[in-house]
């Protein structure tokens, strides 16, 4: 790890050029907080594209990027052991695309090499980052019950993962977040519609707290959706990711009995991956900041996988 010259500005890089790696670029390369090193990618033609693009230098090789103080990850999900690992082993700190790796085993890995490095490792988690989730966390407590919905058109991207792994697990991480414990319970059915690999799934998962989690993920969709509601014993919220909107009501007791009044949330809407981003610089900083860390992102990987078993077991 070197390079924190120029009035000891953290150094960043990029690893991946792809679908979200190019918006890590895109973003990174236009921080003021922060000293952009430029990206990596063995397609050298879409790294040049890119990095055209957004003004970044083209890295030789992953050593290069390995210079920096801080690298995230956005290669396929396959190389997250190798290309993370590689790179922590060099005092990077990395946040990685969700999920965090192919197993629990290599997620396990990854976070003890994190841990025996000494340096940060956050997980691509982007809709935690989302403000209109922020916002409702903040004061939503005694949830009971948690309901997503996240629908999707069906695209030629992440066809090489289930819907489980591409769109769920950024549910299954909240989920666990707003749950503080590990399921007691899961259940779940998913059926393979356009690809060889599960396109929808309902999962449902319950927690020793008492709280349970309904789950629906499609791409095989006619519309786009993504909401996400809590109810707990006096408030109820409906979240729109899309729209960074959050609708609350609760419970109001008094002298005229019981009333279900609105209940108002500010949300300051923000880009989740900046958000994202500027929240795993902070961390390597030394900063408090939300992050969703190595262990969290391991976490929801292995209810993802036990979803995914469950569904191939019916």
């Amino acid at each position: 790890m070197i390079d924190t010259d120029l009035h000891d500005a953290l150094t960043v890089a990029v690893a991946g050029t792809g679908h979200l790696g190019q918006h890590h670029v895109r973003l990174a390369a236009s921080n003021p907080a922060v000293r952009f090193l430029g990206a990596y990618d063995r397609d050298r033609d879409r790294l040049e594209a890119i990095c055209s693009k957004y003004g970044a230098a083209a890295l030789p090789d992953l050593e290069a990027a390995a210079r920096a103080d801080a690298v995230i990850v956005a290669t396929p999900t396959v190389t997250h052991r190798e290309v993370a690992g590689f790179l922590l082993d060099h005092g990077c700190h990395v946040l990685v695309e969700k999920p965090v790796a192919a197993t629990v085993a290599e997620a396990e890995e990854l976070v003890d090499l994190a841990a025996r490095n000494g340096t940060i490792l956050a997980v691509g988690h982007v809709e935690f980052h989302n403000p209109a989730v922020h916002a409702a966390l903040k004061i939503a407590s005694g949830v009971r019950y948690l309901e997503a919905q996240r629908l999707s058109p069906f695209t030629a991207r992440s066809v090489d993962v289930d819907v489980i792994l591409d769109l769920m697990i950024h549910d299954i991480q909240i989920t666990l977040a707003v749950a503080g414990e590990q399921p007691s319970e899961i259940r779940a059915v998913g059926v393979p519609v356009l690809t060889d690999k599960v396109d929808l799934c309902h999962g449902w998962v319950e927690f020793p707290s008492g709280l349970v989690a309904n789950l629906t993920a499609s791409r095989v969709s006619a519309e786009r959706v993504r909401k996400l509601r809590l109810f707990a014993q006096d408030s109820y919220f409906s979240i729109d990711y899309a729209d960074q909107t959050v609708h609350s009501a609760r419970l109001q007791r008094g002298p005229a009995g019981v009333q279900i009044v609105p209940q108002h949330i500010d949300v300051t809407p923000q880009e989740p991956l900046a958000a994202e981003q500027n929240a795993f610089f902070g961390a390597c900083r030394g900063e408090t900041a939300p992050i969703v860390d190595g262990a969290a992102g391991a976490a929801a990987l292995a209810v993802a996988i036990e979803i995914r078993e469950r569904t191939a077991r019916r």
